[in-house]
Protein backbone atom coordinates (compact mmCIF):
# COMPACT_ATOMS: atom_id res chain seq x y z
CA UNK A 1 0.00 0.00 0.00
CA UNK A 2 1.05 3.33 -0.44
CA UNK A 3 2.65 5.39 2.29
CA UNK A 4 0.65 7.92 1.50
CA UNK A 5 -2.90 6.27 2.09
CA UNK A 6 -4.37 6.58 5.66
CA UNK A 7 -7.75 5.95 7.49
CA UNK A 8 -10.09 8.24 7.70
CA UNK A 9 -12.32 8.49 10.57
CA UNK A 10 -15.52 7.10 9.32
CA UNK A 11 -17.63 10.33 11.01
CA UNK A 12 -15.58 11.79 8.04
CA UNK A 13 -16.08 9.53 5.51
CA UNK A 14 -18.98 11.57 3.75
CA UNK A 15 -16.79 14.29 3.38
CA UNK A 16 -14.78 11.89 0.62
CA UNK A 17 -17.58 12.47 -1.87
CA UNK A 18 -19.71 15.01 -0.22
CA UNK A 19 -18.64 17.92 -3.06
CA UNK A 20 -20.65 15.34 -5.73
CA UNK A 21 -17.11 13.49 -7.83
CA UNK A 22 -17.74 11.41 -10.52
CA UNK A 23 -16.70 8.01 -8.39
CA UNK A 24 -15.04 5.15 -9.46
CA UNK A 25 -16.92 2.05 -8.43
CA UNK A 26 -15.11 -1.44 -8.05
CA UNK A 27 -15.95 -5.42 -7.29
CA UNK A 28 -14.34 -8.54 -6.83
CA UNK A 29 -15.97 -12.26 -7.12
CA UNK A 30 -14.82 -15.45 -8.09
CA UNK A 31 -11.43 -13.98 -9.21
CA UNK A 32 -12.68 -11.54 -10.87
CA UNK A 33 -11.98 -7.57 -10.56
CA UNK A 34 -14.11 -4.64 -12.33
CA UNK A 35 -14.30 -1.15 -12.10
CA UNK A 36 -17.14 1.15 -13.24
CA UNK A 37 -17.95 5.13 -13.41
CA UNK A 38 -20.75 6.28 -11.25
CA UNK A 39 -21.90 9.92 -11.31
CA UNK A 40 -24.81 8.93 -9.18
CA UNK A 41 -23.18 8.44 -5.88
CA UNK A 42 -24.45 10.25 -2.85
CA UNK A 43 -23.59 10.39 1.28
CA UNK A 44 -26.88 9.32 2.72
CA UNK A 45 -26.17 8.96 7.06
CA UNK A 46 -23.37 9.78 9.84
CA UNK A 47 -23.29 6.72 12.08
CA UNK A 48 -23.16 4.52 10.70
CA UNK A 49 -22.10 6.40 7.56
CA UNK A 50 -24.05 5.16 4.59
CA UNK A 51 -24.30 6.17 0.74
CA UNK A 52 -26.27 5.44 -1.90
CA UNK A 53 -24.77 4.28 -5.62
CA UNK A 54 -26.89 3.95 -8.77
CA UNK A 55 -25.89 1.06 -10.23
CA UNK A 56 -27.69 0.33 -13.80
CA UNK A 57 -28.14 -3.65 -14.21
CA UNK A 58 -26.44 -3.86 -17.48
CA UNK A 59 -23.07 -3.21 -15.30
CA UNK A 60 -20.88 -6.15 -14.91
CA UNK A 61 -19.65 -4.55 -11.90
CA UNK A 62 -23.52 -4.39 -10.47
CA UNK A 63 -23.35 -8.57 -11.00
CA UNK A 64 -20.34 -9.09 -8.97
CA UNK A 65 -21.88 -6.54 -6.36
CA UNK A 66 -24.72 -8.60 -6.03
CA UNK A 67 -23.16 -11.84 -5.57
CA UNK A 68 -20.69 -10.59 -2.51
CA UNK A 69 -22.64 -7.81 -0.92
CA UNK A 70 -19.50 -5.69 -1.63
CA UNK A 71 -18.00 -2.46 -3.18
CA UNK A 72 -15.39 0.14 -3.03
CA UNK A 73 -16.34 3.54 -4.56
CA UNK A 74 -12.71 5.74 -4.78
CA UNK A 75 -13.08 9.55 -6.05
CA UNK A 76 -10.80 9.58 -9.46
CA UNK A 77 -8.32 12.51 -9.81
CA UNK A 78 -7.78 14.56 -13.31
CA UNK A 79 -4.80 12.72 -14.04
CA UNK A 80 -7.15 9.34 -14.18
CA UNK A 81 -9.67 11.28 -16.64
CA UNK A 82 -8.75 8.46 -19.58
CA UNK A 83 -9.17 5.97 -17.00
CA UNK A 84 -12.15 7.02 -15.91
CA UNK A 85 -13.90 7.90 -19.35
CA UNK A 86 -12.80 4.33 -20.25
CA UNK A 87 -14.58 2.72 -17.52
CA UNK A 88 -17.82 4.81 -17.72
CA UNK A 89 -17.64 3.65 -21.49
CA UNK A 90 -16.60 0.09 -22.08
CA UNK A 91 -17.95 -3.37 -20.03
CA UNK A 92 -16.63 -5.88 -19.04
CA UNK A 93 -18.82 -7.84 -20.97
CA UNK A 94 -17.73 -6.74 -24.19
CA UNK A 95 -14.25 -6.16 -23.16
CA UNK A 96 -12.45 -8.78 -21.13
CA UNK A 97 -9.14 -7.41 -20.91
CA UNK A 98 -11.23 -3.99 -19.87
CA UNK A 99 -9.07 -3.12 -16.14
CA UNK A 100 -6.11 -4.19 -18.41
CA UNK A 101 -6.89 -1.08 -21.30
CA UNK A 102 -8.06 1.33 -18.57
CA UNK A 103 -5.07 1.16 -16.89
CA UNK A 104 -7.06 0.36 -13.99
CA UNK A 105 -4.47 -1.33 -11.26
CA UNK A 106 -5.31 -2.72 -8.13
CA UNK A 107 -3.73 -2.93 -4.52
CA UNK A 108 -5.04 -4.49 -1.23
CA UNK A 109 -5.75 -3.00 2.21
CA UNK A 110 -5.18 -5.51 4.89
CA UNK A 111 -8.48 -7.07 6.08
CA UNK A 112 -10.51 -6.06 2.80
CA UNK A 113 -11.02 -8.82 0.18
CA UNK A 114 -11.72 -6.23 -2.29
CA UNK A 115 -9.76 -4.31 -5.30
CA UNK A 116 -8.65 -1.06 -4.69
CA UNK A 117 -7.71 1.02 -7.88
CA UNK A 118 -4.81 2.95 -7.71
CA UNK A 119 -4.17 6.66 -7.99
CA UNK A 120 -7.04 7.43 -7.12
CA UNK A 121 -7.58 10.48 -3.87
CA UNK A 122 -9.87 8.66 -1.82
CA UNK A 123 -11.57 4.82 -1.17
CA UNK A 124 -14.78 4.04 0.42
CA UNK A 125 -15.54 0.37 1.28
CA UNK A 126 -18.95 -0.75 1.69
CA UNK A 127 -21.05 -2.98 2.18
CA UNK A 128 -24.68 -3.05 0.53
CA UNK A 129 -27.62 -2.82 2.65
CA UNK A 130 -30.04 -5.35 1.00
CA UNK A 131 -33.35 -3.19 -0.54
CA UNK A 132 -34.27 -5.39 -3.51
CA UNK A 133 -37.66 -3.08 -4.24
CA UNK A 134 -35.12 0.24 -4.77
CA UNK A 135 -32.29 -1.72 -6.47
CA UNK A 136 -34.54 -3.78 -8.82
CA UNK A 137 -36.64 -0.86 -9.53
CA UNK A 138 -34.60 1.92 -9.30
CA UNK A 139 -31.10 0.60 -9.71
CA UNK A 140 -30.22 2.34 -5.85
CA UNK A 141 -28.33 0.73 -3.68
CA UNK A 142 -27.65 2.00 -0.37
CA UNK A 143 -24.35 0.91 1.69
CA UNK A 144 -22.83 0.62 4.60
CA UNK A 145 -19.55 2.93 4.70
CA UNK A 146 -17.20 -0.33 6.67
CA UNK A 147 -13.77 1.68 5.88
CA UNK A 148 -12.41 4.96 4.49
CA UNK A 149 -9.01 6.08 3.23
CA UNK A 150 -7.22 8.74 1.80
CA UNK A 151 -4.51 10.14 0.04
CA UNK A 152 -2.56 12.57 2.21
CA UNK A 153 -0.83 14.74 -0.26
CA UNK A 154 -4.40 16.04 -1.20
CA UNK A 155 -6.90 15.02 1.65
CA UNK A 156 -5.57 15.19 5.59
CA UNK A 157 -7.57 15.90 9.15
CA UNK A 158 -10.57 15.99 7.40
CA UNK A 159 -10.35 18.04 4.75
CA UNK A 160 -9.69 18.52 1.13
CA UNK A 161 -6.59 20.24 0.27
CA UNK A 162 -7.61 21.07 -3.65
CA UNK A 163 -5.81 24.87 -2.84
CA UNK A 164 -2.52 23.72 -2.36
CA UNK A 165 -2.34 20.67 -4.41
CA UNK A 166 -1.02 19.76 -7.95
CA UNK A 167 -4.24 20.61 -10.39
CA UNK A 168 -3.53 16.94 -11.07
CA UNK A 169 -5.25 15.67 -7.85
CA UNK A 170 -8.24 17.74 -8.11
CA UNK A 171 -11.15 15.50 -8.54
CA UNK A 172 -13.73 14.64 -11.96
CA UNK A 173 -17.31 15.73 -12.20
CA UNK A 174 -19.03 14.39 -15.72
CA UNK A 175 -21.27 16.51 -17.49
CA UNK A 176 -22.05 14.58 -20.87
CA UNK A 177 -20.74 13.30 -24.22
CA UNK A 178 -17.28 13.20 -22.50
CA UNK A 179 -17.08 16.29 -21.12
CA UNK A 180 -15.78 16.52 -17.51
CA UNK A 181 -15.42 19.49 -15.25
CA UNK A 182 -12.68 19.62 -12.52
CA UNK A 183 -12.79 20.56 -8.85
CA UNK A 184 -12.73 24.34 -8.90
CA UNK A 185 -11.42 27.32 -5.89
CA UNK A 186 -11.77 27.18 -2.23
CA UNK A 187 -14.03 29.66 -0.79
CA UNK A 188 -14.74 29.86 2.98
CA UNK A 189 -17.30 31.87 4.57
CA UNK A 190 -15.70 31.44 7.76
CA UNK A 191 -18.01 31.12 11.19
CA UNK A 192 -18.34 27.18 12.89
CA UNK A 193 -17.57 24.40 11.07
CA UNK A 194 -20.35 21.60 9.99
CA UNK A 195 -19.74 18.23 10.89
Amino acid sequence: MNKFIAPVELSKAFRLINHGPTTLVSARHAGVDNVMSASWVCALDYSPPKLTAVLDKMAKTRELIEKTGQFVIQVPTVAQLKLTHYAGTHSLHDDPDKMAHADARVFSIPGNDLPFIEGCSGWLACKVIPELHNQQSHDLFIAEITGAWADTRIFSEGHWKFEHADPAWRSLHYIAGGHFYATGEAMDIGGEEMP
